[in-house]
Protein backbone atom coordinates (compact mmCIF):
# COMPACT_ATOMS: atom_id res chain seq x y z
CA UNK A 1 0.00 0.00 0.00
CA UNK A 2 2.90 2.38 0.94
CA UNK A 3 4.35 1.68 -2.45
CA UNK A 4 1.18 1.77 -4.48
CA UNK A 5 0.45 5.75 -2.45
CA UNK A 6 3.57 6.84 -3.47
CA UNK A 7 3.21 5.34 -7.17
CA UNK A 8 0.67 7.72 -7.44
CA UNK A 9 2.69 10.75 -6.66
CA UNK A 10 5.60 9.71 -8.74
CA UNK A 11 4.73 7.99 -11.80
CA UNK A 12 2.78 9.08 -14.93
CA UNK A 13 2.98 5.69 -16.64
CA UNK A 14 1.95 2.23 -15.41
CA UNK A 15 2.47 -0.79 -17.52
CA UNK A 16 1.43 -4.14 -16.79
CA UNK A 17 1.67 -7.83 -18.99
CA UNK A 18 -0.11 -10.91 -18.46
CA UNK A 19 -4.06 -11.54 -18.77
CA UNK A 20 -5.48 -11.00 -15.86
CA UNK A 21 -1.77 -9.30 -14.65
CA UNK A 22 -3.66 -5.69 -14.06
CA UNK A 23 -3.24 -5.31 -11.00
CA UNK A 24 -0.73 -4.24 -8.43
CA UNK A 25 0.16 -7.10 -6.77
CA UNK A 26 -1.99 -9.77 -5.62
CA UNK A 27 -1.94 -8.60 -1.72
CA UNK A 28 -3.07 -5.36 -2.35
CA UNK A 29 -6.45 -6.50 -4.73
CA UNK A 30 -7.34 -8.96 -2.29
CA UNK A 31 -7.36 -5.85 0.75
CA UNK A 32 -9.27 -3.98 -1.61
CA UNK A 33 -12.31 -6.27 -2.62
CA UNK A 34 -11.76 -7.38 1.48
CA UNK A 35 -12.81 -3.74 1.80
CA UNK A 36 -15.48 -4.36 -0.41
CA UNK A 37 -14.65 -2.19 -3.80
CA UNK A 38 -14.82 -4.04 -7.15
CA UNK A 39 -11.94 -5.53 -8.75
CA UNK A 40 -9.15 -3.75 -10.04
CA UNK A 41 -10.14 -0.69 -8.35
CA UNK A 42 -6.61 0.47 -7.39
CA UNK A 43 -6.19 0.35 -11.57
CA UNK A 44 -9.60 1.98 -12.02
CA UNK A 45 -8.19 4.83 -9.35
CA UNK A 46 -4.85 5.25 -12.06
CA UNK A 47 -6.89 5.71 -14.86
CA UNK A 48 -9.48 8.15 -12.91
CA UNK A 49 -6.19 10.52 -11.74
CA UNK A 50 -5.72 11.06 -15.79
CA UNK A 51 -2.85 8.31 -15.79
CA UNK A 52 -1.47 6.62 -18.63
CA UNK A 53 -1.68 2.97 -19.15
CA UNK A 54 -0.14 0.08 -21.13
CA UNK A 55 -0.43 -3.20 -21.60
CA UNK A 56 1.18 -6.12 -22.63
CA UNK A 57 -0.56 -9.11 -24.44
CA UNK A 58 1.01 -12.58 -23.77
CA UNK A 59 -0.86 -14.90 -25.79
CA UNK A 60 -4.05 -16.78 -26.81
CA UNK A 61 -6.70 -16.41 -24.25
CA UNK A 62 -5.15 -12.65 -23.58
CA UNK A 63 -8.57 -10.79 -25.21
CA UNK A 64 -9.04 -13.77 -27.75
CA UNK A 65 -12.21 -16.30 -27.19
CA UNK A 66 -11.08 -20.15 -27.23
CA UNK A 67 -13.73 -20.31 -30.60
CA UNK A 68 -12.49 -17.01 -32.45
CA UNK A 69 -8.52 -19.18 -32.04
CA UNK A 70 -9.63 -22.64 -32.82
CA UNK A 71 -10.90 -20.91 -35.80
CA UNK A 72 -7.73 -19.51 -37.52
CA UNK A 73 -6.91 -21.47 -40.60
CA UNK A 74 -3.65 -24.03 -39.67
CA UNK A 75 -2.51 -27.79 -39.66
CA UNK A 76 -4.73 -28.44 -36.40
CA UNK A 77 -7.13 -26.48 -34.20
CA UNK A 78 -4.20 -25.60 -31.56
CA UNK A 79 -7.01 -25.92 -28.84
CA UNK A 80 -7.78 -29.51 -29.55
CA UNK A 81 -4.17 -30.42 -27.73
CA UNK A 82 -4.13 -27.96 -25.27
CA UNK A 83 -4.88 -29.70 -21.40
CA UNK A 84 -6.98 -26.07 -20.71
CA UNK A 85 -9.60 -26.02 -23.37
CA UNK A 86 -12.38 -27.72 -20.58
CA UNK A 87 -11.37 -25.72 -17.81
CA UNK A 88 -13.17 -22.55 -18.00
CA UNK A 89 -11.40 -21.34 -14.75
CA UNK A 90 -8.08 -20.82 -17.15
CA UNK A 91 -9.89 -20.19 -20.75
CA UNK A 92 -13.04 -20.31 -21.74
CA UNK A 93 -14.92 -17.57 -24.38
CA UNK A 94 -16.88 -15.76 -21.45
CA UNK A 95 -13.38 -15.37 -18.75
CA UNK A 96 -11.36 -14.67 -22.16
CA UNK A 97 -13.59 -12.44 -23.53
CA UNK A 98 -14.86 -10.74 -20.27
CA UNK A 99 -11.33 -10.16 -19.40
CA UNK A 100 -10.23 -8.42 -22.92
CA UNK A 101 -13.20 -6.03 -22.42
CA UNK A 102 -12.30 -4.93 -19.47
CA UNK A 103 -8.65 -4.85 -20.62
CA UNK A 104 -9.32 -2.78 -23.85
CA UNK A 105 -11.63 0.05 -21.21
CA UNK A 106 -8.51 0.62 -19.26
CA UNK A 107 -5.79 0.80 -21.77
CA UNK A 108 -4.22 3.44 -23.57
CA UNK A 109 -1.82 1.81 -25.65
CA UNK A 110 -1.48 -2.02 -25.82
CA UNK A 111 1.98 -4.44 -27.37
CA UNK A 112 1.55 -7.39 -29.08
CA UNK A 113 3.90 -9.41 -31.30
CA UNK A 114 2.24 -12.20 -33.33
CA UNK A 115 -0.92 -10.62 -35.43
CA UNK A 116 -3.37 -12.75 -33.50
CA UNK A 117 -6.04 -9.86 -34.38
CA UNK A 118 -9.29 -11.30 -33.34
CA UNK A 119 -11.89 -10.18 -30.65
CA UNK A 120 -10.66 -7.67 -27.81
CA UNK A 121 -7.25 -7.70 -30.13
CA UNK A 122 -8.97 -6.29 -33.10
CA UNK A 123 -8.78 -2.67 -31.44
CA UNK A 124 -7.10 0.46 -33.00
CA UNK A 125 -4.79 0.74 -29.60
CA UNK A 126 -3.40 -2.69 -30.46
CA UNK A 127 0.31 -2.44 -32.12
CA UNK A 128 2.45 -4.93 -32.88
CA UNK A 129 5.83 -4.07 -30.46
CA UNK A 130 8.29 -6.80 -31.15
CA UNK A 131 10.97 -4.44 -28.97
CA UNK A 132 9.10 -4.91 -25.90
CA UNK A 133 9.89 -8.62 -26.00
CA UNK A 134 13.12 -8.11 -25.28
CA UNK A 135 16.47 -9.79 -23.97
CA UNK A 136 20.24 -8.81 -22.89
CA UNK A 137 22.41 -9.59 -25.84
CA UNK A 138 25.17 -10.43 -22.99
CA UNK A 139 23.15 -12.33 -21.17
CA UNK A 140 22.51 -14.66 -24.04
CA UNK A 141 25.19 -14.51 -26.76
CA UNK A 142 26.86 -16.75 -29.00
CA UNK A 143 30.19 -17.02 -27.03
CA UNK A 144 28.46 -17.82 -23.99
CA UNK A 145 31.16 -20.05 -21.35
CA UNK A 146 28.99 -23.00 -20.30
CA UNK A 147 30.31 -23.53 -16.49
CA UNK A 148 31.06 -27.21 -15.70
CA UNK A 149 28.16 -28.47 -14.27
CA UNK A 150 25.71 -27.55 -17.38
CA UNK A 151 28.31 -29.27 -20.07
CA UNK A 152 26.86 -31.67 -21.65
CA UNK A 153 28.78 -34.93 -22.77
CA UNK A 154 28.39 -36.15 -26.70
CA UNK A 155 30.46 -37.78 -29.08
CA UNK A 156 32.25 -35.53 -32.27
CA UNK A 157 29.87 -34.78 -34.82
CA UNK A 158 26.93 -35.25 -32.89
CA UNK A 159 24.10 -32.72 -33.24
CA UNK A 160 22.05 -31.39 -31.45
CA UNK A 161 18.52 -30.53 -31.18
CA UNK A 162 17.09 -28.58 -28.32
CA UNK A 163 13.45 -28.67 -27.17
CA UNK A 164 12.15 -27.21 -23.90
CA UNK A 165 9.14 -26.76 -22.00
CA UNK A 166 8.14 -24.56 -18.95
CA UNK A 167 5.49 -25.93 -16.67
CA UNK A 168 5.40 -29.05 -18.38
CA UNK A 169 3.10 -31.10 -16.13
CA UNK A 170 0.63 -28.62 -16.02
CA UNK A 171 0.48 -27.61 -20.54
CA UNK A 172 0.94 -31.33 -20.82
CA UNK A 173 -2.05 -33.69 -21.44
CA UNK A 174 -1.67 -36.51 -18.83
CA UNK A 175 -4.17 -38.88 -21.14
CA UNK A 176 -2.45 -38.29 -24.74
CA UNK A 177 0.90 -36.50 -23.68
CA UNK A 178 0.12 -33.82 -26.32
CA UNK A 179 1.05 -30.12 -25.64
CA UNK A 180 1.08 -27.20 -27.22
CA UNK A 181 4.95 -27.07 -27.51
CA UNK A 182 4.90 -29.89 -29.52
CA UNK A 183 6.92 -32.07 -28.16
CA UNK A 184 4.60 -35.49 -28.80
CA UNK A 185 5.74 -34.46 -32.30
CA UNK A 186 9.17 -33.93 -31.89
CA UNK A 187 10.26 -37.21 -29.60
CA UNK A 188 9.05 -40.04 -31.86
CA UNK A 189 10.73 -37.29 -34.93
CA UNK A 190 14.52 -37.25 -33.51
CA UNK A 191 13.70 -41.20 -32.81
CA UNK A 192 12.85 -41.79 -36.62
CA UNK A 193 16.15 -39.21 -37.43
CA UNK A 194 17.94 -42.14 -35.86
CA UNK A 195 16.77 -45.14 -36.75
CA UNK A 196 17.67 -43.64 -40.23
CA UNK A 197 21.50 -43.24 -39.13
CA UNK A 198 21.46 -39.33 -38.51
CA UNK A 199 23.81 -38.78 -35.59
CA UNK A 200 21.09 -36.73 -33.83
CA UNK A 201 20.59 -36.45 -30.01
CA UNK A 202 17.62 -34.55 -28.70
CA UNK A 203 18.24 -31.80 -25.52
CA UNK A 204 15.18 -32.17 -23.61
CA UNK A 205 14.83 -29.18 -20.98
CA UNK A 206 12.20 -28.54 -18.98
CA UNK A 207 11.17 -26.35 -15.69
CA UNK A 208 14.28 -25.10 -15.53
CA UNK A 209 14.85 -21.61 -14.32
CA UNK A 210 15.64 -18.63 -17.64
CA UNK A 211 19.57 -17.89 -15.97
CA UNK A 212 20.08 -21.81 -15.93
CA UNK A 213 18.53 -22.63 -19.21
CA UNK A 214 20.85 -20.64 -21.77
CA UNK A 215 23.46 -22.80 -21.08
CA UNK A 216 21.84 -25.99 -22.73
CA UNK A 217 20.25 -23.73 -25.62
CA UNK A 218 23.63 -22.16 -26.22
CA UNK A 219 25.09 -26.04 -26.72
CA UNK A 220 22.18 -26.98 -29.19
CA UNK A 221 22.77 -26.44 -33.16
CA UNK A 222 18.68 -26.56 -33.66
CA UNK A 223 16.48 -25.12 -31.45
CA UNK A 224 12.39 -26.78 -32.13
CA UNK A 225 9.21 -24.83 -31.09
CA UNK A 226 5.43 -24.98 -31.23
CA UNK A 227 3.95 -26.30 -34.91
CA UNK A 228 0.70 -26.01 -34.82
CA UNK A 229 0.09 -22.36 -32.41
CA UNK A 230 1.10 -19.84 -35.02
CA UNK A 231 3.87 -17.74 -33.63
CA UNK A 232 7.16 -18.13 -31.25
CA UNK A 233 7.61 -16.74 -27.56
CA UNK A 234 10.80 -16.31 -25.52
CA UNK A 235 12.67 -19.96 -26.48
CA UNK A 236 13.07 -19.25 -30.13
CA UNK A 237 13.74 -15.31 -29.22
CA UNK A 238 16.33 -16.49 -26.98
CA UNK A 239 17.47 -18.83 -29.61
CA UNK A 240 17.98 -16.07 -32.17
CA UNK A 241 19.69 -13.87 -30.29
CA UNK A 242 22.04 -17.10 -29.09
CA UNK A 243 22.87 -17.35 -33.25
CA UNK A 244 20.49 -20.75 -33.16
CA UNK A 245 18.27 -21.21 -36.61
CA UNK A 246 14.89 -21.72 -35.03
CA UNK A 247 11.95 -24.24 -36.48
CA UNK A 248 8.68 -22.75 -35.33
CA UNK A 249 5.05 -22.46 -37.48
CA UNK A 250 4.29 -19.26 -38.49
CA UNK A 251 1.06 -18.61 -39.55
CA UNK A 252 0.92 -16.84 -42.31
CA UNK A 253 -2.58 -14.89 -41.85
CA UNK A 254 -0.61 -13.21 -38.53
CA UNK A 255 2.57 -12.19 -40.38
CA UNK A 256 0.23 -10.55 -43.36
CA UNK A 257 -1.64 -8.77 -40.20
CA UNK A 258 2.03 -8.27 -38.89
CA UNK A 259 3.33 -6.57 -42.03
CA UNK A 260 1.35 -3.87 -41.79
CA UNK A 261 2.80 -2.63 -39.05
CA UNK A 262 6.21 -3.91 -39.33
CA UNK A 263 6.61 -4.92 -42.48
CA UNK A 264 10.89 -5.03 -42.22
CA UNK A 265 10.50 -7.28 -39.07
CA UNK A 266 8.42 -9.58 -41.18
CA UNK A 267 10.37 -9.72 -44.00
CA UNK A 268 13.48 -10.14 -41.85
CA UNK A 269 12.45 -13.22 -40.03
CA UNK A 270 15.07 -15.52 -39.96
CA UNK A 271 13.09 -18.44 -38.19
CA UNK A 272 12.14 -21.50 -40.23
CA UNK A 273 8.02 -21.97 -40.41
CA UNK A 274 7.43 -25.66 -40.27
CA UNK A 275 4.25 -27.77 -39.38
CA UNK A 276 3.64 -31.46 -37.88
CA UNK A 277 3.65 -32.81 -42.09
CA UNK A 278 7.21 -30.93 -43.01
CA UNK A 279 9.28 -30.81 -40.28
CA UNK A 280 10.94 -33.93 -41.01
CA UNK A 281 12.28 -32.72 -44.27
CA UNK A 282 13.01 -29.49 -42.53
CA UNK A 283 14.89 -30.87 -39.80
CA UNK A 284 16.83 -33.36 -41.96
CA UNK A 285 17.66 -30.75 -44.53
CA UNK A 286 19.30 -28.45 -41.67
CA UNK A 287 21.22 -31.54 -40.69
CA UNK A 288 22.06 -31.87 -44.20
CA UNK A 289 23.77 -28.12 -44.82
CA UNK A 290 25.72 -27.26 -41.90
CA UNK A 291 26.59 -24.26 -44.35
CA UNK A 292 23.36 -22.99 -44.05
CA UNK A 293 22.79 -23.99 -40.29
CA UNK A 294 25.59 -21.72 -39.63
CA UNK A 295 24.59 -18.71 -41.86
CA UNK A 296 20.35 -18.33 -40.49
CA UNK A 297 22.79 -18.74 -37.02
CA UNK A 298 24.44 -15.43 -37.87
CA UNK A 299 21.43 -13.79 -39.34
CA UNK A 300 19.42 -14.84 -36.51
CA UNK A 301 21.70 -13.12 -33.97
CA UNK A 302 21.44 -9.71 -36.07
CA UNK A 303 18.02 -9.80 -36.43
CA UNK A 304 17.49 -10.68 -32.66
CA UNK A 305 20.22 -7.79 -31.77
CA UNK A 306 18.18 -5.42 -33.78
CA UNK A 307 14.65 -5.82 -32.91
CA UNK A 308 14.94 -7.77 -29.45
CA UNK A 309 17.86 -6.62 -27.53
CA UNK A 310 17.37 -4.30 -24.42
CA UNK A 311 18.84 -1.50 -26.47
CA UNK A 312 15.71 -1.74 -28.96
CA UNK A 313 13.30 -2.15 -26.43
CA UNK A 314 14.45 1.32 -24.70
CA UNK A 315 14.47 3.14 -28.02
CA UNK A 316 10.58 2.06 -28.68
CA UNK A 317 9.15 1.97 -25.34
CA UNK A 318 10.71 5.23 -25.26
CA UNK A 319 9.14 6.95 -27.98
CA UNK A 320 5.81 4.98 -27.05
CA UNK A 321 5.74 6.37 -23.69
CA UNK A 322 6.89 10.37 -24.98
CA UNK A 323 4.02 10.05 -27.49
CA UNK A 324 1.42 8.96 -25.09
CA UNK A 325 2.24 11.26 -22.98
CA UNK A 326 2.26 14.15 -25.74
CA UNK A 327 -1.31 12.32 -26.64
CA UNK A 328 -0.01 11.27 -29.75
CA UNK A 329 -1.62 8.06 -28.93
CA UNK A 330 -5.81 7.48 -28.70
Amino acid sequence: MAFYLAALARYDIFHFSNAHGMIFGAPLSFLFRCLGFPPYTEVRLLKKLGKKIVYTNNGCLDGVSQSSFRSWPGPEPVCDICPWRDIPSVCSDQLNLTWGKFRNSLADYHCLLGGNRKDYNNDPRVHEVPEFYCLDPGVWRPDLPIPPKYRLSYPPGMLKIYHSVGNYDLRTDASTQHNLKSTHIYLPLIERLKAEGYPVELIFAKDIPNKEVRYYQAQADIVVDMLTYGFFGANVREAMMLGKPAVCYLRPEWLESMRREIPDYVDELPVISATPSTVYDVIKDLIEHPAKRKEIGRHSREFAVKWHSAEAGARRMDKIYRDLLEKKHC
